[in-house]
């Protein structure tokens, strides 16, 4: 099955205890796309700038990814500033510049319409049902959402809630959408606005998984060499989403296997500034890390 996945497209300027970069490619949409592109075809709804170059393009393009409904606009293209602490959990938004991004309507095409998998990224739940009342029923739908939208728009949220089959979202949005410290008590009260699943991204701790009464837990994976988290989150969303879209059903097994194949390329994605890395990948490097995350969580039971 392939994906359609929305988000956004942005240059980011990141400075982190290992370094630092600007005008570094990337964006929910951009992570997302190069994870799930390992598994199935992805086709993605953007916007970026005048200033966007096809260089760009051609990397997203090299990895298979269909960018024909990405729309080139007039202005410039969306720009994040980050700074993360030495604890790399911390990180804080120095500047944030939406430019085109903030006039962004996403128009999906005729060819995309049947396709079974889609995932709306982080942006206006209103544009997350514009999109759904475009598309012909998908098998299965995910999407993200963050505390701006959660406090600005949480009726309009809740519409989408109800729409959708996953929501992926970290601890802290998690506990926020439910008013919920305890995440299995905000799991169940989430569950019941609508989504059959929730997947809880907890950075360096790992993920959880929601499943009606059965819950997943997979850890974090431990990595000697991190140098920008940024983008993880989408990563672990887009690996997951890929091989979700493999399976023949969506049933438990392949919701706790998508859980690790979403954690094994989050893992990678942290190692390098950018999403560059993402696009080298091959299959034995990201079913190698799948094989560590068994060996890592292996025991036996009583």
């Amino acid at each position: 099955m392939g994906i359609l996945a929305i988000g956004s497209i942005a240059f980011d300027k990141v400075k982190t205890p290992f370094g630092s970069r600007e005008e570094v490619l990337g964006g929910s949409v951009t992570y997302f796309s190069l994870a799930a592109s390992h598994f199935v075809p992805v086709s993605i709804v953007a916007v970026v700038g005048e200033d966007f170059p096809e260089s760009e393009v051609a990397f997203l393009q090299g990895r298979g990814i269909d960018t024909s409904a990405l729309q080139r606009k007039k202005g410039k293209t969306f720009r994040w500033e980050g700074e993360y602490e030495v604890n790399i959990n911390i990180r804080r938004t120095l500047a944030t510049h939406l430019n085109v991004f903030a006039d962004f309507s996403p128009q999906v095409l005729e060819q995309h319409r049947s396709l079974e998998c889609l995932f709306l990224g982080n942006i206006d739940p209103d544009l997350q049902q514009t999109v759904l009342r475009q598309m012909k029923r998908p098998k299965i739908v995910a999407c993200d959402t963050m505390n701006y939208w959660i406090e600005g728009k949480p009726e309009s949220l809740r519409r989408t809630l109800s729409l959708i089959d996953i929501l992926i979202v970290n601890d802290e949005e998690a506990r926020q959408i439910a008013g919920e410290i305890n995440l299995v008590k905000a799991a169940k009260k989430i569950l019941a606005l609508g989504p059959k699943n929730l997947v809880i991204k907890r950075g360096e701790f790992g993920a959880l998984m929601f499943d009606g009464d059965s819950v997943f837990s997979a850890p974090g994976f431990p990595m000697e060499n991190v140098v920008d988290p940024t983008g993880a989150g989408d990563s672990f969303a887009g690996g997951f989403m890929g091989s979700l879209a493999t399976a023949e059903s969506v049933n438990e097994d392949a919701l706790r296997r998508a859980i690790i194949y979403g954690s094994a390329i989050a893992s990678f994605s942290i190692c390098d500034f950018g999403p560059y890395h993402l696009g080298k990948l091959t299959s034995a490097e990201i079913n190698n890390r799948y094989n560590e995350f068994y060996r890592l969580t292996r025991f036996d039971s009583l």
